[in-house]
Parts: structure tokens; C-alpha cells; sequence
């Protein structure tokens, strides 16, 4: 049984999600499906300019792997282009970008989407309006006491 797919960190979701030939009645096209984070690898890597190993960070994935999602997008819009079909974006394995936030006064946390984080983090909690607002860092970050584990001499 093969593993399961990683799911793949995805900042932007595109407004428009289909697209078709002008001219062309819907029912007389081939549809082309290209997933979420396909869009976003085409977002980063061509839109944005950004080298594959920045994409692959941004997307928290390895570098081989962007490629294939990558280069899996290319072939699906060329088929589009070249073909005449309709490009539909949706589904995929991903999850959205988000920053965790707690107040200082109250300790209530909140997420904040990554589209709305654009602008600037937030200035005030939600729940009692205190400036007090402070990032919550994110699991696997600071000091967690992992790391290698010496032999004390003693049998686990």
C-alpha cells in the first residue's frame, strides 16, 4: 500500500476557478482539473519568480517534490492550451497558511489567514480590545529539548 500524500502549505486560493475557450459551448469541452497546490506552485515559481528551493520552503515540501507538482501543472496547462479544454481548479492535499495570535490580557488565541496577515498582524485582541497581542510560535520551533540522547550507562 503506498503512503499517503503529504499534505502541501497553500497561501492563495484563486478567485476564478474555471476557465474555458471563448466561443465554445461548455458541453462541446474536454475539462483538464488542476489541484490546488499545483495553482500555488505555478503562483510561486512563475507569477512570483521565486527559485524552486523557495517555492518548495513556502510550500513545506522538498525540492523533488515541487518539481513533480511543478512540472504536473505545466503538462496539465498545456494539454489545456494546445487542446482547446477547460481548466477547472480545485481539490488536492492542502492546507491554508495561518498565524496563531493570544492576548496578553486574557490569553483568548485566534488564527488569523494568511490573506488578512498581508495587510499587517492584528493591533488589538478580538475579545477585549487590549494591544497586548502577541505571535503564538508554531510546533516544532525554539528550543523543544529533542535532540541526540547520550548514554548515561544505564539499559532502556
Amino acid at each position: 500500500m503506498p503512503r499517503p500524500t503529504k499534505w502541501r502549505r497553500v497561501t492563495f486560493i484563486p478567485e476564478i476557478t474555471f476557465f474555458k475557450p471563448a466561443g465554445i459551448p461548455l458541453r462541446h469541452l474536454d475539462e483538464v482539473r488542476l489541484s490546488i497546490e499545483e495553482a500555488e506552485a505555478i503562483r510561486l515559481k512563475d507569477l512570483e519568480g521565486l527559485e524552486q528551493e523557495e517555492c518548495a520552503q513556502k510550500m513545506r515540501i522538498s525540492r523533488p517534490t515541487f518539481h513533480r507538482v511543478l512540472g504536473s501543472a505545466h503538462a496539465k496547462l498545456a494539454d489545456a492550451l494546445i487542446n482547446g479544454k477547460a481548466i477547472r481548479i480545485e481539490g488536492g492535499n492542502f492546507g491554508m497558511a495561518i498565524q496563531r495570535f493570544r492576548c496578553g490580557n486574557d490569553s483568548q488565541e485566534w488564527d488569523v489567514p494568511f490573506e488578512k496577515m498581508v495587510a499587517g498582524q492584528p493591533q488589538v485582541c478580538p475579545q477585549c480590545d487590549s494591544p497586548n497581542v502577541h505571535p503564538v510560535r508554531a510546533p516544532g520551533f525554539g528550543f523543544t529539548g529533542g535532540g541526540r540522547r547520550r548514554r548515561t550507562g544505564r539499559r532502556w
